[in-house]
């Protein structure tokens, strides 16, 4: 069979909104913890030892994509690696992560390192280099950071964010310390999506996962001009996704902030956002939970949302969030099948 090349791959000519013969699809956490095969090596190392290690980055990401016959990659990683380098601590103890100490002042976030990218997270860039490596050569890797306003959101909460309460007081109650704080983000994560296009990434994808707890006028005040500042400062011109989660009241704004395709959830229609949206690229948007249902359940869904998506040039099938790790993997590979069968021709 014909190899194409990277750029005619169907995922990057979604992104361009090119036509294409059917609909590229691939899924946010498609290498992790429903697999038995990462489960496996979890046995042995621990996630940020996973993260630390280039080669099993490598074997991870490309291990998924020959399990599932997905469309694209999207490296093993994990958005809160910035946080060691600026001075923190960072674990998982019982699965989620813990930060300490969070930041609860302004003198924290003073306290803060401004770190080297290159020498800080060399790892991450090296694991790119080999991942692009390890992939067949028609298969786009995503490279990816977390937001800013998400990010900060864990700094503060020293946790999973939740509701983002904390975030939210501390946004209120300092807003110059949070524009320092967001700054510092935002320079720190262009640098590094940056240089993760130039270890082979072929798209990057920034994760705004809690910012759908804010009001739209809050997201204007504190989050759309750091946000904006990493997707105008990024050198490469590959494309760029954008993805937020409880974000249908922003979608909109975040178009405003930047990115050439935006990412959604399930609890906004696909033709709604659409049309809303304009002539931009879009990706999303199965409800992750119906991955657990049973095969009927998911051709259903899934012909429902290529129905909403019209045919149109510019739709990336993905969830409206990761892949949930009770999930069986053989329906995860019949979602991706389905969607292949159901959007062709």
């Amino acid at each position: 069979m014909k190899v194409l090349p990277i750029n005619s791959s169907l995922f990057l000519k979604a992104c361009r909104l090119e036509k294409t013969p059917r609909t590229p699809v691939w899924f946010m956490r498609q290498a992790g913890r429903y697999m038995a095969c990462y489960r496996e090596r979890r046995k042995h190392h621990s996630m940020l030892e996973l993260c630390r290690r280039p080669d099993l980055v490598a074997e991870i990401t490309a291990e998924a994509v020959d399990r599932l016959g997905v469309d694209a990659a999207i490296l093993f990683s994990d958005l809160l690696l910035p946080a060691e380098p600026l001075g923190l601590s960072l674990s998982y103890p019982t699965g989620g992560p813990k930060i300490y100490p969070a930041l609860r002042t302004p003198k924290d976030v003073d306290r803060l390192e401004n770190f080297s990218v290159e020498e800080s997270l060399g790892y991450v860039l090296e694991a790119v280099r080999r991942t692009r490596a390890a992939l067949p050569s028609d298969i786009p890797l995503i490279g990816f950071s977390g937001a800013p306003f998400t990010l900060a959101a864990y700094l503060i909460e020293g946790q999973g964010p939740g509701r983002c309460a904390a975030a939210k007081m501390f946004m209120y109650a300092y807003p110059q310390a949070w524009n320092r704080l967001l700054s510092l983000l935002s320079d720190r994560l262009r640098e590094f999506l940056d240089l993760q296009a130039e270890a082979g990434a072929d798209a990057l994808q920034m994760f705004d996962s809690w910012v759908g707890v804010l009001s739209p006028a809050d997201y204007v005040r504190y989050v759309l001009p750091h946000s904006r500042a990493v997707f105008r400062k990024i050198k490469s011109r590959i494309p760029l996704i954008h993805f937020g989660t409880e974000t249908g009241g922003l979608l909109e704004l975040m178009q405003q902030a930047g990115g050439t395709v935006i990412g959604l959830d399930w609890r906004v229609p696909l033709d709604e956002a659409r049309k809303r949206l304009g002539n931009t690229a879009v990706m999303g948007n199965l409800d992750p939970m119906i991955l657990l249902a049973e095969r009927p359940v998911i051709r259903r869904e899934i012909a429902r949302i290529l129905k909403e998506a019209g045919g149109r040039p510019g739709h990336i099938f993905n969830l409206g969030h990761g892949i949930m790790k009770e999930t069986p993997e053989e329906n995860v590979r019949y979602a991706v099948d389905t969607v292949k069968e159901l959007s062709r021709g």
